[in-house]
């Protein structure tokens, strides 16, 4: 058990994170509270982020063909180590349930980028 204090301990876990730079303080230290106050739902286990439950979006693919030009770019193709990488994050994203593995997804033709910044 942490000798720390509960809303120290809280704050640490978001060292890391990146709120949007037009958020005052004020703002900053009130979602903080937010989400302090409402951990379960936005964190799993020691993560402070992860899956959001009971707020599903469906989304609507349009894949008939023609495609549209968004969905028919070729994939970026990245060294092995980044692509090495790219597949700890994600599998880190699974095991967080942040993401999920959708089997009939993989019959679709289509790519979705990956932002590296």
């Amino acid at each position: 058990m942490s000798n720390q204090d509960p809303l120290e301990e809280f704050l640490n876990l978001f060292k890391e994170v990146q709120f949007n730079s037009n958020l005052t303080s004020k703002q900053r230290l009130s979602l903080l509270k937010i989400l302090r106050k409402n951990r379960p739902a936005f964190s799993i286990g020691e993560e402070p982020l992860g899956n959001i439950r009971g707020h599903d979006k469906e989304l609507y693919l349009d894949v008939e063909r023609p495609y549209p030009p968004i969905l028919r770019r070729p994939e970026y193709l990245e060294s092995l180590e980044t692509r090495k990488e790219i597949e700890r994050h994600i599998n880190e994203l699974l095991d967080m349930d942040v993401i999920r593995n959708i089997g009939h997804n993989e019959i679709l033709e289509i790519t979705a980028p990956i932002l590296i910044t």
